[in-house]
């Protein structure tokens, strides 16, 4: 009786010095105009995301032995993230940040990829997943940070595979 009382206060212990008990998810998606492999050679480099998401100033791409790695230095403060690539294939690539990070997260790992639209051939379905524990700000505030920040980029990336509007170019002088 002891040990199970003793072993009942020692994962209560465990679980109360743990903080949140699983990790948040965050997962984003947007269908954007385009056949899959044309989107994806968009995004697919690691550091092109300076060129896709508003929110990032610059990229800068590194190798630490076998591991790629990117530092992003974002617009508003200038601040930077550092960040590890983890994985990729034809159509994603994972990425871990490396702490410590401006943003209110800690163990953030996140996939971006692309597939199909099961509905229409000629677009595609850009998806931006994480997961992470809170840093800092409540679980709600953190997974509307990191909702926000793969919104901008997914809305930028669909916009930057927008056909020209035809009867508005926009870079023509008007009269």
């Amino acid at each position: 009786m002891r040990v199970r009382k003793l072993a009942l206060v020692a994962f209560v212990a465990l679980v109360v010095s743990s903080g949140s008990a699983f990790a948040l998810d965050v997962n984003k998606k947007i269908a954007a105009p385009g056949q899959m492999l044309v989107i994806w050679s968009m995004i697919s480099e690691f550091c092109s995301i300076k060129d896709w998401h508003p929110a990032i100033v610059d990229c800068k791409e590194s190798k630490e032995g076998a591991d790629t790695f990117r530092v992003l230095t974002l617009k508003d403060n200038g601040g930077t993230i550092k960040e590890k690539l983890t994985g990729s294939d034809d159509t994603s690539y994972s990425y871990e940040i490396i702490d410590p990070s401006p943003l209110p997260v800690k163990n953030y790992s996140a996939k971006l990829w692309v597939e199909p639209d099961e509905r229409d051939p000629n677009r595609t379905v850009i998806h931006w997943d994480a997961t992470f524990d809170a840093n800092g700000k409540s679980d709600d505030e953190a997974k509307k940070v990191i909702g926000d920040i793969f919104l901008a980029g997914l809305k930028s990336i669909k916009q930057k595979a927008m056909p020209p509007d035809e009867d508005n170019p926009g870079n023509e002088d008007r009269d």
